[in-house]
Parts: structure tokens; sequence; C-alpha cells
């Protein structure tokens, strides 16, 4: 079982993006996507990034809330 704490920090080491506090906001500020663009198919992310955040859709795994929250978070702006 992972243990890994369930943060916006902890997701973006899990993404290989510096975790920083400031660097996640300005992430946020700096990414757009169009509404009719899923979170991982935004073209922003690595090939990898986006195989994660689609795995972890998809399986409805433990970090798939956290992303919900990434996806309202960058779509809020």
């Amino acid at each position: 079982m992972d243990t890994t704490p369930q943060d916006l920090n902890h997701l973006f080491e899990q993404l290989g993006i510096e975790s920083s506090e400031e660097n996640i906001d300005r992430f946020i500020a700096e990414s757009t996507i169009p509404n009719n663009v899923l979170l991982y198919e935004a073209d922003f992310w690595t090939e990898s990034q986006k195989s994660f955040l689609k795995e972890a859709i998809d399986e409805d795994a433990q970090w798939s809330e956290l992303i919900d929250h990434l996806d309202a978070l960058i779509r809020r702006q």
C-alpha cells in the first residue's frame, strides 16, 4: 500500500515537476485548457505525465481526486 501523502506537492512530485508552493501556483496560473480538452490531453504535459494522469483517472486510483482538484484549479483561471 502506498502511504505517500495526497496533496498537490506530492502530486507534482509524482509528475516530476518542481513541487514548491511558488512553482505550483505559477504552473496553475500559466496553464490553460480548452473546455473540450481533458486534463491529461493538455499539450503542456509530457507523454509520461499524460499516461500517469489518464491511468489514475481511468482506474479511479488514489490520485484521482487530487487530479480532479488540479483540473478545477487550472480551469478556474
